[in-house]
């Protein structure tokens, strides 16, 4: 699946907790948690959605808005091609990691958390 405009932002904080209480791999530029959503749920069965996180530990407002940036763009890159349809993501930023990280190590994190998380899952 390489279609970016099927990746969706989560924004409720509802659906954050929810993916808090479910699967999560952490890794040195990133931690994810990832759920699949259920059917019953109001949102399009075929579409991953995705949110970010960083807290105050990351650093001030610069180095925040700095690792969500990468975490997005990580995440259009990586999770419309490894990404599995009807599951929540969310990237949470690491202190002193995500904002300095080399990109391509970023890339390689998050392929390796969605393929732990995903194996856990069968």
């Amino acid at each position: 699946m390489s279609c970016y405009s099927r990746l969706n932002v989560i924004k409720k904080r509802r659906d954050f907790v929810w993916a808090a209480r479910a699967k999560s791999k952490g890794t040195r530029g990133m931690m994810l948690q990832a759920r699949a959503r259920g059917t019953s749920e109001n949102v399009s069965a075929r579409a991953i959605r995705v949110g970010y996180t960083c807290s105050k530990k990351v650093g001030n407002a610069v180095l925040r808005n700095r690792a969500k940036r990468r975490l997005r763009e990580v995440a259009r890159i990586v999770l419309s091609e490894y990404g599995h349809p009807g599951w929540d993501y969310v990237l949470i930023g690491r202190a002193k990691e995500t904002a300095t990280r080399d990109f391509q190590a970023l890339q390689s994190d998050l392929q390796y958390a969605l393929r732990m998380v995903h194996n856990l899952n069968r």
